[in-house]
């Protein structure tokens, strides 16, 4: 992601009395240009059980976002070595699978290409399952790609379906900040998973379910909390450290929009009072003598 600098200046008035408000930001240039690559697993291979690893080469300061027949399966940073890897849960049978990459204002770049995969618990299928019938010896979280722009004490809250399975089913979540919960649930019917970050900074978000049969699913996503990290959350590695701090989320460009015209707005008041006080000056030379 290119980024470059915009500043605002308001002037007072000319000489060395003047002064200015002056503001500097970054905007976004445009979206990532090249694309992941799933190098594992290869192409074609066959596996028996699940979650599986997916691993690959990304363009630094992106987040990658794994997809299975379309179906958002998980979410990783791209590291400063231009890598990623995060375990995905497969879809029983056919799972065709696509790496998306995005920059800190979720501005898409372009797939990547896919990689076919197979999970053999059943007999072959015919094509890849979709949502809408999965098995019940399937069990399934669905969730949103990714969680941007919440601020330390602020609560994020995370969507979670259910798919597949037998109820009733228990839902944990580590957030990534040493704390878990785990949550019954009774159905498959959507709920949220409240959390509150106390400290800015990338997360990694595991979210695991089971069901009465014994069946289990994973899902692994990334939270971004906004502000400037003094302490490192949820790093296994130093590349990973580093690019906490590269993907927090940007300021909106309104914000940086209104904090420039605030400025000039400083900068006329300014020379308002610098005017009137000229004015108050020369008062007595203007006054007529009775």
């Amino acid at each position: 992601m290119t980024l470059f600098s915009v500043a605002g200046l308001a002037s007072a008035s000319p000489g060395p009395a003047s002064g200015s408000v002056s503001l500097s930001g970054t905007l976004p240039a445009r979206a990532p240009t090249t694309a992941a690559v799933i190098g594992n697993p290869a192409n074609g291979q066959h596996f028996t059980t699940s979650p599986v690893d997916v691993s690959g080469s990304c363009p630094v300061q992106t987040l990658v976002v794994i997809y299975k027949n379309d179906i958002f399966a998980g979410s990783t940073p791209c590291s400063n070595a231009g890598a990623f890897s995060l375990k995905v849960d497969l879809l029983i049978g056919k799972n065709i699978l696509i790496a998306r990459v995005f920059d800190a204002l979720n501005q898409a770049g372009p797939d990547s290409s896919p990689v076919t995969t197979f999970y053999d618990i059943l007999p072959p299928q015919a094509g890849p399952l979709a949502v809408l019938n999965l098995p019940e010896k399937q069990l399934l979280l669905i969730t949103q790609p990714f969680y941007r722009g919440v601020f330390p004490g602020q609560s994020l809250n995370v969507p979670i379906t259910i798919l597949g399975g037998v109820a009733p089913y228990a839902i944990n979540v580590e957030w990534g900040d040493s704390t878990n919960k785990i949550t019954p649930r009774g159905d498959s019917s959507t709920f949220n998973a409240p959390h509150i970050y106390q400290k800015p900074g990338t997360y990694t978000v595991t979210i695991q379910a089971s069901d009465s049969q014994g069946r289990i699913a994973f899902l692994q996503i990334t939270a971004i909390v906004n502000g400037q990290p003094d302490v490192i959350a949820a790093s296994n590695t130093s590349d990973r450290t580093t690019t906490t701090n590269r993907l927090l989320v940007l300021w909106p460009l309104y914000a940086i929009a209104a904090a420039v015209v605030v400025s000039f707005w400083l900068g006329e008041q300014r020379e308002k009072r610098i005017i009137a006080a000229q004015e108050a000056r020369m008062q007595p030379i203007l006054t007529p003598v009775s």
